[in-house]
């Protein structure tokens, strides 16, 4: 059964965000503000024309961005405005409504798709439904390729703790490769506010 996210809470309540959020950021292109942090982030440990899942993809900024870089981008998102403008202005990737904590992205063969790399940036974690944290984490890690890793970044002030995503993590088999306060990788340190976390699928011993 799929719940409502904060994020479809908040556009129920305001039928205008979704296009409030287009435009913000659209002036910020304009204006000449730096966009494509978590891009530099993703592409920097990235395979050259890697695989990428952009979980919560939006309208395609960060997957657009990693596009142009050279990678095969996937984008998943619930909100169908904000992957009109994804599709509208990525039109080389493929953008796909999907819930990220019931995710089943199959190929032709029916089997999972995996990813060299899974990004889930701008406070998406913070926007799933209550609850849905773990599922989440759950769903994205089962789309990791052996050696892929998982890059999320959210704030530390939105309601979701440091210490309850260590154990979702966990409890997803993932464990921290490393974690930083912001994009450009300053140590993550007592009382930041922000948190860009790239973890791995845990080592199994047979």
């Amino acid at each position: 059964m799929e719940f409502e996210t904060l994020w479809q809470r908040q556009a129920r309540l305001d039928p205008a965000q979704a296009r409030n959020y287009i435009d913000r950021f659209a002036q910020l292109r304009t204006s000449g503000s730096d966009l494509d942090g978590e891009a530099r982030f993703v592409d920097a440990l990235a395979p050259r024309g890697a695989t990428v899942l952009d979980a919560g993809c939006g309208t395609g900024r960060v997957g657009g961005a990693l596009a142009a870089r050279g990678h095969q981008v996937t984008g998943v998102d619930l909100d169908t405005e904000l992957l009109a403008a994804a599709q509208t202005d990525f039109p080389g990737s493929r953008w796909l409504v999907g819930d990220l904590a019931a995710l089943e992205l199959r190929d032709e063969a029916g089997e999972r798709e995996a990813f060299e790399v899974v990004v889930s940036p701008g406070n998406v974690l913070a926007f799933v439904a209550p609850g849905s944290t773990g599922a989440v984490l759950k769903s994205l890690a089962a789309h990791l390729s052996p050696t892929g890793r998982l890059v999320v970044g959210f704030s530390l002030l939105k309601g979701y703790a440091l210490e309850t995503f260590e154990l979702d993590a966990a409890a997803a088999g993932l464990r921290f490769a490393a974690r930083f306060s912001t994009w450009d990788m300053r140590p993550l340190e007592p009382g930041s506010d922000f948190i860009v976390a790239l973890l791995e699928a845990q080592l199994t011993v047979n």
